[in-house]
C-alpha cells in the first residue's frame, strides 16, 4: 500500500467511527469512499445506505450493508465522500469518479456531510483537478458550446473536453456525458457554479461548495481534522 492509500484508509477509517447504530448513511463514489464502505460494515452496525453509485451500492452489497434507494428514506444522518480537490471553507471539487450527480443529490439530503482525502487533495484554490459538468446526451456538443460561452463570462477561456475511456464516450449511471474544463485557477467559485447552472442541458457541476461540514484528511502524521 502506497503513502496515499494509507491516508484514504485512515481517513476512510476515522469517518466510520462517526457512524452509530440506527443511522441512514450515504456512501459516496471513489477510491477513498471504498475504505469508508469496508470500515463501516466492519463496525457491523444497525444501518440503512444510500449509495450514490452503482459501484458503491455493488460493493455496499457484497460486505452485507443494507442499502434503501434516496427516494425511500426521509433524511441521510450521515453522508462520507471522497473529493477531488479540497480547497479553502471546504469548496470542493468532485465527480472525477463520474458519479457528481447523484453524490450531489445524497450530498443535498444529508443532515451531515463528511469529506474524506489523503493530504494531496488539499489545495489553496481550486480549479488545477479538471471540473466536471454532467450533460444531457441529446445534443451535448450544442451544450458544450453554451458551456464555453458561460466559463468566457467567468473569465476562464478553458475548453470543454468530453470524457472517454477506451474510445467510447463515458456514460453516467443517469445515461448523460461529462465534460471536464481545465480552469486552471477558480477565483469564484460560486460565480461558475451559477453560470453553469443556468445552462441548459447542464445536469449539474462538481462544484460542491458549502455542503461539507467536517473534512478529514489522512495525513503523514494522522488524521487532520477541518471545519469550514
Amino acid at each position: 500500500m502506497n503513502d496515499a492509500d494509507a491516508q484514504k484508509r485512515a481517513a476512510g477509517e476515522a469517518a466510520a467511527a462517526l457512524v452509530d447504530s440506527g443511522m441512514v448513511v450515504g456512501l459516496g463514489t471513489g477510491s477513498t469512499a471504498a475504505w469508508f464502505v469496508k470500515a463501516v460494515a466492519a463496525r457491523g452496525l444497525d444501518i440503512t445506505c444510500v449509495a450514490t453509485s452503482a459501484a458503491t451500492a455493488d460493493l455496499a452489497r457484497d460486505l452485507g450493508l443494507k442499502l434503501a434507494d434516496l427516494g425511500e428514506v426521509r433524511e441521510i444522518d450521515l453522508t462520507v465522500d471522497g473529493a477531488d480537490e479540497i480547497g479553502p471553507g471546504l469548496s470542493l471539487i468532485k465527480g472525477g469518479g463520474g458519479a457528481l450527480l447523484r453524490e450531489k443529490l445524497v450530498w443535498e439530503a444529508s443532515r451531515r456531510c463528511v469529506v474524506i482525502a489523503d493530504a494531496a487533495k488539499r489545495v489553496p484554490v481550486l480549479g488545477q483537478f479538471p471540473l466536471p459538468v454532467e450533460v444531457v446526451a441529446f445534443g451535448h456538443p450544442t451544450t458544450a458550446l453554451r458551456i464555453c460561452d458561460a466559463l468566457a463570462e467567468c473569465d476562464l477561456g478553458a475548453a470543454a473536453r468530453l470524457r472517454s475511456r477506451d474510445g467510447a464516450v463515458v456514460r453516467t449511471d443517469s445515461g448523460n456525458v461529462i465534460y471536464d474544463i481545465p480552469c486552471g485557477r477558480i477565483e469564484d467559485p460560486a460565480a461558475l457554479a451559477a453560470a453553469l447552472k443556468s445552462v441548459t442541458g447542464v445536469v449539474d457541476h462538481g462544484l460542491f461548495l458549502d455542503l461539507a461540514d467536517l473534512a478529514l484528511i489522512g495525513a503523514p502524521d494522522g488524521v487532520v481534522s477541518l471545519e469550514p
